[in-house]
């Protein structure tokens, strides 16, 4: 059941969500526990997947219907 929430074909191996890293300050690198400061699209042996670092995507913005698009 894990294996199917995860999905691990739609979440690429990338520094940026590792449990052994930490985004820096300044967004454009990583500070890794094992490898020290690496940028964010890298990846190493010791990735391991933590999904609470995944930014959720921004919702769609619905255009209002006009009432007259409903009219016979």
């Amino acid at each position: 059941m894990k294996s199917k929430l995860l999905e691990k074909k739609k979440y690429p191996p990338v520094c940026e969500y590792c449990k052994n890293g930490r985004l820096s300050p300044d967004e454009k690198s990583v500070l890794c526990v094992k490898k020290g400061l690496v940028p964010t699209d890298g990846k190493c042996r010791k990735y391991s997947y933590d999904p609470l670092k995944r930014r959720p995507k921004k919702p769609l913005i619905i255009e209002q219907a006009d009432p007259s698009e409903f009219e016979l």
